[in-house]
């Protein structure tokens, strides 16, 4: 008989054999931007406007010289796209200052950037870097809650740690990305297609509403 973790890992190994980053980037300052960019608003909007950024914007000293308004406009469709801007402007600085223009790969450093937080910084390092993690999203979050591998209340540096120690080292990459596929198109907040999902056992959401329905 499988084990909650091997019928997991199992049903998004078929489901989403090859779930990655839906983010488009071809470099280390490409890629944080774009994840900076995804806090609150979906990949596919984040793709739609990184094209005209990263053409206006090609290396750190721009966003640091640019009027905030040249890149306000690159973003506005986007949710908090003020705030994000002023970020793009701070992190360009910060990165002239004291990275000579480059990304530092290490997580301590990138943490200290503006608007860089612990997700944005462990989902680069997970594409660019040599550091194997299970970056929490708010799709993580539910999903692990759900399967009871966290608590409601958990933080998502919690929820990382809890994750991390229950899979495999090598499956720390796509267990990130599977579970935020998982959660776009099966698990989502409000009316997940449970009908599609085989992990009624262990999910408590599942079992929550199914004796609610039959009372």
């Amino acid at each position: 008989m499988r084990t909650k973790n091997q019928s997991l890992l199992t049903y998004l190994h078929e489901r989403f054999p090859d779930a990655g980053c839906a983010l488009n980037f071809q470099s280390d300052l490409e890629c944080l931007v774009a994840i900076s960019l995804s806090a609150q608003t979906t990949d596919v909007s984040v793709n739609k406007v990184t094209p005209s950024l990263f053409k206006a914007f090609p290396d750190a000293e721009h966003y640091a010289d640019a009027p905030l308004e040249a890149i306000e406009d690159r973003i506005r469709s986007l949710g908090l796209y003020r705030n994000k801007a002023k970020n793009l402007t701070a992190l360009g600085i910060a990165l002239c200052e004291f990275y000579d223009g480059v990304v530092p790969h290490s997580f301590e450093d990138l943490v200290k950037l503006p608007g860089v937080g612990t997700k944005t910084a462990g989902v680069f390092l997970l594409e660019r870097g040599d550091r194997p993690a299970i970056p929490v999203d708010t799709h993580v979050k539910r999903i692990s809650v759900r399967l009871g591998y966290a608590k409601k209340d958990d933080e998502p540096i919690q929820i990382e740690a809890k994750l991390e120690k229950t899979f495999p080292r090598e499956e720390w990459k796509f267990v990130h990305h599977s579970l935020i596929w998982f959660g776009r198109e099966v698990c989502h907040a409000q009316g997940p297609k449970c009908d599609e999902c085989p992990l009624h056992d262990y999910c408590s959401f599942f079992k929550k509403t199914s004796s609610t329905t039959a009372k």
